[in-house]
């Protein structure tokens, strides 16, 4: 569960999950590279330490398959208003 893990850990998780996409489309670092318009280092790098621009990642899901996981990444959460706040919770009654 990534949310147990600093930002490093779970950027190395990330790239991994990449890596794995990757070889699952049985493309090399090389074949990805030319597919996305992301350099060939850019993707070693990332695969072996998490690190890589934004725009970078992007390019990759695109490529790979992955770009709708990226639908959920900071969506606005349910509006709750300060009525729903202070309001009383009805207690139980008696039976």
């Amino acid at each position: 569960m990534l949310s147990f893990m600093g930002h490093e850990e779970v950027a190395v998780v990330v790239a991994n999950r990449v890596r794995a996409r990757r070889l699952a489309n049985n493309f090399s670092r090389k074949t990805l590279a030319e597919r996305t318009g992301v350099s060939e280092a850019s993707i070693k790098r990332f695969e072996t330490t998490g690190e890589i621009a934004f725009v970078s990642l992007l390019k990759l899901a695109f490529v790979l398959d992955a770009l709708p996981e990226f639908d959920a990444l900071f969506a606005p959460k349910a509006v709750v208003s300060m009525a729903d706040i202070t309001q009383k919770k009805r207690a139980r009654g008696r039976g």
